[in-house]
């Protein structure tokens, strides 16, 4: 396969019909915005629905999804986060390198999204290089932990990153926060769960520049080529 344009898409539907499409079929290089029309509590991969307080979600009318890949539970709501996904072919030349390797392509698109934020104006963005890390309920919350490749700024989580790899490649999913609302998500999830001040602090962006990311990934990646 030849490297081209990195092509900027949107997907505007609820949350669950997104994490359901199969981006990897079309087997290009391309950076999708999930436009959710409503708000969605997500769980991990492995984690079951046990976690969740459906009467507290049934009560605020969120939806209750299951991606298909790994990490914490987010809560996606409208006009508080950007949500985008990164879809790589397993040939792309750009991704050939670390494509055999869950920690190196998690790095690989970390970097990547580093340098799209330092020409957004984020000049303090970083990656995490080391093993999973966090406290005692980082398994449950994404943002209570921080995975290999993951970004941060001035030390706290800024984009959030989860990975699902089939035999055609992967597709990462990214989240940023434009307001970081502990306090709602936790109040959709079950017993036990953690108090808000037992959360860390989260790094959240300007609307505009939240927005202005995912197309600059795009560019980015394009340049790469």
């Amino acid at each position: 396969m030849s490297a081209g344009d990195v092509a900027l898409e949107t997907f505007r539907g609820p949350a669950g019909e997104f994490h359901a499409a199969d981006l990897l079929a079309a087997r290009r290089l391309r950076v999708v915005v999930g436009a959710a029309t409503g708000p969605a509590l997500v769980l991990g991969s492995r984690q079951h629905a046990d976690v969740v307080n459906r009467e507290a979600c049934q009560r605020a009318r969120v939806d209750v999804v299951k991606r298909r890949s790994g990490g914490g539970v987010v809560f996606v709501e409208p006009g508080s986060m950007c949500w985008f996904d990164v879809v790589v072919p397993v040939d792309d030349p750009r991704f050939e390198s670390v494509a055999a390797d869950v920690g190196a392509s998690m790095r690989w698109l970390g970097r990547r999204i580093a340098t799209a934020l330092g020409g957004l104006g984020v000049g303090r963005a970083t990656i995490h290089d080391g093993a999973m890390a966090g406290g005692p309920w980082a398994d449950l919350v994404c943002f209570a932990g921080c995975g290999p490749g993951e970004v941060l700024v001035d030390g706290d989580k800024l984009v959030g990153i989860s990975q699902r790899r089939t035999r055609h490649g992967s597709r990462f999913q990214c989240m940023v926060h434009i307001r970081w609302s502990p306090d709602v998500l936790i109040g959709l999830l079950a017993e036990p769960r953690p108090d808000v001040d037992e959360l860390p602090p989260v790094g959240v962006l300007p609307a505009d520049v939240a927005g202005a990311l995912p197309g600059a990934v795009a560019r980015g990646l394009t340049a790469a080529r």
